[in-house]
């Protein structure tokens, strides 16, 4: 991919009593946005008009489009996804947002397998209402997974430009986090994050602390033993097979003390051990990036807002960052396949006869002779 062209980023109105138009027009007011990127809504002209006026916000320009194929640069563009009147409830949860948000991210999701956007930043859902036959998944996380993940298993990420802690668990309930946690389970998603550091944070060689599951990191088996029979063990085989990994550490001093300074990216157990101290560093730049698929999503560290919905106070920069944090990631991506894409045939020397000579030919499959350069 030519990296100067401009990279579309497919983004989705989420639940559309929340706070999600909020935060889309605030960061889409900006002409820098469509100066960087070109920017492709997924939503619905009538129901940001609405937001719009609720919220006394200045006017933003769309160009409407069927389709996304027919997003144009240098502009914001919106493509229709839904028919006819959408009664709004601001600040409310209902199945009408619930059924209007997965109309989006169905549709997005579908363009973004496709190729017809490059990335994909979604606005907060309400995981309750957008239940369905069609959408049976805890978030999006999981949802993409199943839909476009092409068998790969994802990652949650939060991150900025100072804090990246991933999760083991994302979202369980706490009372089913301890049997979730498996020596399979950390190694795996050590090498998604090893591998994810590496490929979209261009970081040559990570360091991944690795946080424990009980308090004061179980006290020797006093607090718990998953440390010792099952965290540690995952540990040494992830560092064996050359990710550079280590702990594990007690999460309250960890973060406390500013001893996550030191590491690349973080390893939480479960979901409010990791992103309760990211949300309270992060401040306000906090991005979620789902690691290991295909394809790069963002979104903002936040939920619906219906506690401030319709008040015009929600703070944009989360949102705005998700979009930085997306182009970003599919441009280290990009350059990392291009980097690793037809490597040089490495080089033997060929002793069989009466002098060495260069032989560019061989593969290093079976009795290969001896290697230089390689």
């Amino acid at each position: 991919m030519d990296l100067n062209r401009k990279i579309r980023v497919g983004i989705t109105h989420g639940d559309i009593n929340g706070i999600g138009y909020e935060v889309i027009l605030k960061t889409l007011e900006e002409p820098l946005m469509s100066e960087l990127c070109t920017p492709v809504v997924y939503g619905s002209s009538k129901v940001l008009s609405y937001h719009r006026k609720a919220l006394d916000l200045p006017s933003v320009n769309f160009n409407m489009v069927p389709r996304a194929e027919d997003a144009a640069d240098n502009v914001n563009n919106l493509v229709e996804v839904l028919d006819g009147e959408v009664k709004i409830e601001l600040g409310k949860p209902s199945d009408v947002a619930g059924k209007a948000a997965l109309a989006s991210l169905k549709r997005a999701a579908d363009d973004l397998r496709n190729g017809i956007i490059d990335v994909l930043v979604t606005a907060p859902i309400n995981k309750n209402t957008i239940q369905s036959e069609e959408f049976d998944f805890p978030g999006h996380t999981e949802y993409l997974e199943s839909t476009i993940g092409e068998g790969n298993k994802s990652l949650m990420i939060l991150c900025n430009d100072k804090l990246r802690v991933a999760l083991v668990t994302t979202h369980l309930p706490l009372s089913e986090v301890s049997s979730a946690i498996t020596k399979e389970a950390i190694v795996e998603k050590l090498s998604i994050f090893d591998e994810s550091l590496r490929k979209d944070f261009d970081i040559i060689k990570p360091r991944i602390a690795v946080l424990s599951l009980n308090p004061h990191a179980g006290d020797g088996g006093l607090l718990g033993t998953e440390e010792q029979e099952v965290i540690i063990p995952a540990i040494e085989e992830a560092y064996g097979n050359g990710i550079v990994c280590f702990g594990p550490y007690p999460a309250d001093g960890f973060f406390g003390s500013g001893e996550f300074s030191r590491f690349d990216g973080v390893l939480a157990m479960y979901h409010d051990q990791g992103l309760a101290p990211f949300k309270a560093l992060a401040m306000d730049n906090g991005v979620n990036f789902t690691a290991g698929l295909p394809y790069v999503r963002t979104s903002p560290d936040h939920g619906t807002g219906y506690d401030i919905t319709g008040k015009n106070v929600a703070d944009a920069a989360s949102f705005r960052e998700a979009i930085y944090k997306a182009i970003d990631i599919f441009r280290n991506r990009t350059r990392y396949y291009d980097m690793h894409a037809n490597p040089l045939r490495r080089q033997y020397v060929d002793k069989s006869g009466d002098k060495e000579v260069l032989d560019l030919t061989k593969d290093d499959g079976g009795d290969a002779p001896e290697i230089i350069n390689g």
